[in-house]
C-alpha cells in the first residue's frame, strides 16, 4: 500500500490522536490541546504519514537547544537560538507497521533539520526504543534537564550530529 509523507495539518489532529492512543499507554498520551499547540508552534517540523485510509503515522519535532528536554505533556518552546532538532514524538499505527514507515519519517525529518541549518538532533527514547534510534546514529547523552524526569522509568536522552 503506497504511503506519503507530508507536513501535518490542523485537520489531522483527530487522526493523530487515534494513532497516539494505539501506540502509547494512557499515562503517556498527551491531550489534544497540547498536540494542537505543538503543531501551531512548529508546523514546519511536524510530519504526517498517510496511506489510502488517512494518517497512519506522525513525527513531531521542533528547533531547540542541545541538552534541553520537553516535559511529557508540555507544549513546544521553539528556541530562537536553536542548534538542535528535537524529535519529541514518533508513532506509527499498527496498520502501518513493518513497512519502513517509522524509518521514512525519521529520515525525512533529519534531512529537513539539515536544511534548517541545525547542527544536532536529539530525543528522549521511550518504550525500549534505544536500539531503533541507534540505527540512526543517536547515542545516549547526559543531560541535567529535569524534563527527563517527566518520562517513564527507562527513558534515555539521546543525540547525534546532523550532517
Amino acid at each position: 500500500m503506497p504511503m506519503t509523507i507530508r507536513p501535518m495539518l490542523p485537520a489531522d489532529l483527530d487522526a493523530v490522536l487515534r494513532v497516539q492512543a494505539a501506540c502509547y499507554p494512557p499515562a503517556m498520551q498527551e491531550p489534544a490541546a497540547v498536540v494542537k499547540a505543538r503543531l501551531i508552534a512548529a508546523a514546519a517540523t511536524c510530519l504526517a504519514a498517510c496511506d489510502a485510509d488517512g494518517v497512519c503515522g506522525y513525527l513531531f519535532a521542533y528547533p531547540s537547544r542541545l541538552g534541553r528536554v520537553t516535559d511529557l505533556g508540555a507544549t513546544f518552546e521553539v528556541a530562537q537560538d536553536a542548534d538542535t532538532l528535537y524529535l519529541h514524538d514518533l508513532a506509527v499505527d499498527p496498520r502501518g507497521l513493518g513497512q519502513g514507515l517509522a524509518r521514512a519519517l525519521v529520515e525525512h525529518l533529519l534531512d529537513l533539520g539539515c536544511g534548517l541549518g541545525l547542527s544536532n538532533a536529539a530525543l528522549v527514547s521511550v518504550q525500549d526504543s534505544t536500539r531503533f534510534w541507534n540505527g540512526f546514529g543517536f547515542a545516549p547523552r547526559a543531560t541535567s534537564d529535569a524534563g527527563l524526569l517527566t518520562y517513564p522509568a527507562g527513558a534515555v536522552y539521546m543525540a547525534r550530529p546532523l550532517e
